[in-house]
């Protein structure tokens, strides 16, 4: 593998693969829905959130911890033990992903609730890619390591494509051939198929991560055979790294993910002591948690990619003791995070409207309002998470997760006082409280990594040149779209045009606020 791969280059390439994934995964709810409906989508939903809690505890967090450890290994080239974790961690993912999967077969109904039993043959058919995901998280945390992301990047596109087709194909040929007497039998094997399309894509993405692998095992061999370090670690000193690397990072994404469930928890509790009818408060929680939240969270994929690369170059770098060039890889990353999201952040605040319209038609204007008020959460969720992972690559996991539980704590009790003191403010409550937790996570892993990294931030650079770019082409957008659709009447059209002439017209402004020369700004945004 080459080692010329530069940290922008990675990160590029694999923000433009989550964010492809990302839209694929959108793209294809429109047919799957369609093949399900509304009682199918709604089985293979509780089917894939336990699956996702699973997958949490079974090998969410082992990709980062393979490639954190395995390139600090690599960089002081002790190359056996490097490929000894790589080893000790299979063998630790295939126990507990193994059990986990044996866990969600046969307990399943117990774990889903009393009237939701029918979700249960769904959940049962995702459990083998409770297996097969963390067997591939391994590989993809190896590979990540020796500093090449292109590999992850082809395999999580591959997925979500095998992903999308299957799952579509598989329930409608089970609706089809297997569901005689209609009714809840449809919707039953429709979701069964769609949770096969789930595993078909995590099947493809391991296949191919296995075909790198072996590609590259004759280096990895060669590197062993030139490390001439004698001490080598034992398999018990493996699982011990791992199990106390793992288990706050688990935490942590608990944390980070519970924040959801209990915000529509109490959001649903208290406005029912306020005298809202229950399909009130369900419909008006449909619309933040099904079109406002996956628009925000297209973004986040971005964040996610540059974490990931980012975590094998500074583990590296705090392993040899070099915190200088530490910080400027840190800064290198997220200003290339903000150079996109800040503009992406105005883009949808100005055309909340038009994009809420062409991409759900079945939204109402509030799902509008909450894009168009809310929006500028990416910039502090994406900081949140990127600056978090940096934290967990020094091994300060602990320190992560008391800031997430902190913020987390703060979160509830302002719900909570909001929804009891202005509870004319509704769903809006619940987009408040969820960016004070991200503003407030920001902030304090950015305190921690001024205390261990000695980092400062690029204030003028990150943020305000393209802030004052963006701001000025968030005008020139509006205009456009605004003018185009009065003339043409035609939403998606309109909104293309704008967003094409957008991206232009905000490199353009870019160049001349930042003073960035053209051949360092296309070197800066190419893959």
């Amino acid at each position: 593998m080459s080692k010329q791969n530069t940290l922008i280059k990675n990160v590029s390439i694999l923000m433009v693969a989550s964010i492809i994934s990302k839209i694929i995964g959108l793209i294809y709810r429109r047919p799957l829905g369609r093949v399900l409906g509304s009682v199918g989508l709604g089985y293979y939903g509780y089917a894939s959130n336990l699956y996702s809690l699973l997958l949490l505890i079974s090998s969410y967090s082992i990709p980062i911890a393979v490639s954190k450890i395995v390139s600090e290994w690599l960089t002081l080239q002790q190359y056996k033990n490097a490929y000894k974790f790589f080893k000790g961690a299979l063998l630790y993912t295939v126990f507990v992903g193994g059990v986990t999967a044996l866990v969600a077969f046969f307990g399943g109904g117990i774990l889903l609730p009393a009237n939701q039993k029918n979700a249960l043959p769904a959940l049962q058919a995702l459990a083998p890619t409770i297996f097969f995901s963390a067997i591939l998280g391994v590989f993809r945390g190896y590979i990540q390591a020796h500093h090449t992301m292109i590999p992850t990047s082809i395999s999580q596109i591959a997925e979500q494509i095998v992903n999308a087709i299957v799952s579509v194909l598989a329930a409608w040929i089970l609706i089809k051939n297997l569901a005689p007497t209609g009714g809840l039998d449809v919707a039953v094997y429709g979701a069964i198929g769609a949770t096969i399309g789930t595993g078909a894509g995590v099947l493809m993405g391991l296949l191919f991560m296995l075909f790198v692998f072996f590609c590259n095992r004759p280096l990895f061999l060669r590197q062993m055979l030139r490390d001439r370090h004698r001490r080598e670690e034992s398999y018990g000193k493996m699982f011990q790294i791992i199990f106390f690397m793992v288990t706050p990072m688990i935490f942590t994404t608990f944390l980070n993910n519970g924040s959801s469930y209990l915000d529509s928890y109490i959001y649903s509790s208290i406005q029912r002591t306020q005298g809202i009818m229950a399909d009130s408060i369900s419909a008006t929680y449909g619309e933040f948690s099904n079109y406002y939240l996956p628009i925000i969270n297209i973004p986040l994929a971005m964040a996610s990619a540059s974490a990931s690369a980012l975590i094998p170059e500074i583990s590296s770098l705090y392993a040899i003791g070099s915190l200088k060039e530490a910080n400027k890889k840190i800064n290198q990353s997220i200003r290339l995070i903000m150079f996109i999201c800040i503009p992406v952040t105005v883009g949808l605040t100005v055309l909340a409207f038009p994009i809420m319209s062409v991409l759900f038609p079945s939204a109402t204007v509030l799902a509008s309002r909450l894009l168009m008020s809310g929006a500028f959460h990416v910039i502090f969720i994406i900081l949140a998470s990127i600056t978090g992972s940096v934290l967990q690559s020094i091994g300060k996991q602990k320190v992560v997760l008391i800031n997430a539980g902190f913020s987390l704590l703060v979160n509830l009790i302002v719900l909570t006082f909001l929804l009891f003191i202005f509870p004319q403010m509704d769903i809006y409550v619940v987009m408040l409280a969820n960016i004070l937790f991200s503003v407030l996570y920001c902030v304090m892993n950015e305190i921690a990594l001024r205390k261990y990294l000695n980092y400062r931030n690029a204030l003028r650079k990150t943020y305000m040149e393209p802030l004052v770019a963006s701001v000025l082409m968030g005008v020139v957008v509006a205009f456009v779209y605004y003018g185009l659709f009065y003339l043409i009447r035609w939403s998606l059209v309109s909104l293309v045009i704008s967003v094409l002439i957008g991206v232009l017209v905000y490199l353009v402004l870019y160049v001349n606020v930042s003073k960035t020369k053209v051949d360092k700004m296309l070197s800066m945004i190419a893959v």
